[in-house]
C-alpha cells in the first residue's frame, strides 16, 4: 500500500471505529439500518463503508466531481441502491434530507472549519436529526496547528494562531475543546465522548511507514490508545467529538 493511503487509512481508523461502535448497538435502529447522512462526504470514503452494512446513506457534498466519484464507487461496491449524492451543504441541509427529525445519524467530518456561522452549521443538523440521534463531528484543532507552525519555524504564523476565531486560508477556522463544547450544547446536543485525533500521525515520517514492517497497525493501536486520554487532547490535529440530540434542541 503506497504511504498516502497508509497514512489516510491511520488518520481515519480511530474515526471509524468510534461510529461503528456506535451503531453495533441492537435496537437502535429500524432493522438495524440506519438513516445516514454524510456532509461532505465527497467520494465516498465512508458512505460505501457503512451502506456495505447495510445502512442507507446520503453524501451532501459541493462537487459534482466528487458526487460522480461517489456514484462510480458505490456502483463497484454493488450497494447503489443504499448510497444517494446530492449537491449541496449545510446551508440547505433540510432541503436535500427531506422531513425534519427522520435521520438517525449526521457524520459532519471536516466541513465545520469552512462553514461561515458554525453555530448555525449545528443548528441545522439538529434539526434534521431524531431525537437521540448521533451526532460524529470531526474538526481541526487549535493547538495543534500553533505548535506545527512553530516547529516549522513560522512563528508569526503561530502567534496569529493562538487566538484566532475567524477563518484563515483554505483550512478555515481551528476549534479549541472549549469551543467546540460550548457551540455543540448551544445547538441542542448532549455530549457523549471526545476523541483526539491524528496525535502521533502527522509526525511521523513516511519513509517509516514504508520500510519497518508492521508500522502501519502498530501506529494506529497507539492512536487508539491515545485518542480518549485527556492529556494528549492539546496535541493532537483533530478533535472527534460524538453527540446525541436532545428531543427539543431550542
Amino acid at each position: 500500500m503506497p504511504t498516502g493511503e497508509m497514512r489516510s487509512t491511520v488518520r481515519t481508523d480511530v474515526v471509524w471505529a468510534a461510529v461503528q461502535e456506535r451503531l453495533e448497538h441492537p435496537g437502535t435502529y429500524y432493522e438495524q439500518r440506519a438513516r445516514i447522512v454524510d456532509i461532505g462526504g465527497g467520494t465516498g470514503g465512508f458512505a460505501v463503508r457503512l451502506a456495505s452494512q447495510g445502512h442507507a446513506v446520503t453524501v451532501v457534498d459541493p462537487s459534482p466531481d466528487a458526487l460522480a466519484a461517489l456514484d462510480r464507487r458505490a456502483a463497484e461496491s454493488d450497494v447503489s441502491d443504499l448510497v444517494t449524492g446530492v449537491q449541496g451543504d449545510l446551508a440547505d441541509l433540510s432541503e436535500h434530507v427531506g422531513d425534519a427529525e427522520v435521520v438517525d445519524v449526521v457524520l459532519c467530518h471536516g466541513v465545520l472549519e469552512i462553514a461561515p456561522d458554525p453555530a448555525a452549521a449545528l443548528r441545522a443538523i439538529a434539526d434534521v436529526l431524531r431525537p437521540g440521534g448521533l451526532l460524529s463531528l470531526l474538526v481541526a484543532q487549535r493547538h495543534a496547528a500553533v505548535i506545527a507552525r512553530a516547529m516549522a519555524g513560522h512563528f508569526q504564523q503561530a502567534v496569529d494562531l493562538l487566538d484566532q476565531r475567524s477563518p484563515q486560508g483554505r483550512t478555515g477556522r481551528r476549534f479549541t475543546h472549549d469551543e467546540l463544547i460550548a457551540l455543540v450544547v448551544d445547538a441542542g446536543f448532549g455530549v457523549d465522548e471526545v476523541q483526539a485525533i491524528r496525535v502521533f500521525t502527522d509526525l511521523v515520517p513516511g519513509s517509516l511507514l514504508d520500510v519497518e514492517p508492521g508500522a502501519s497497525s502498530a501506529l494506529v493501536e497507539l492512536e487508539q490508545a491515545v485518542a480518549t486520554r485527556s492529556e494528549y487532547l492539546p496535541l493532537a490535529t483533530q478533535v472527534h467529538l460524538l453527540a446525541h440530540r436532545w428531543a427539543d434542541p431550542s
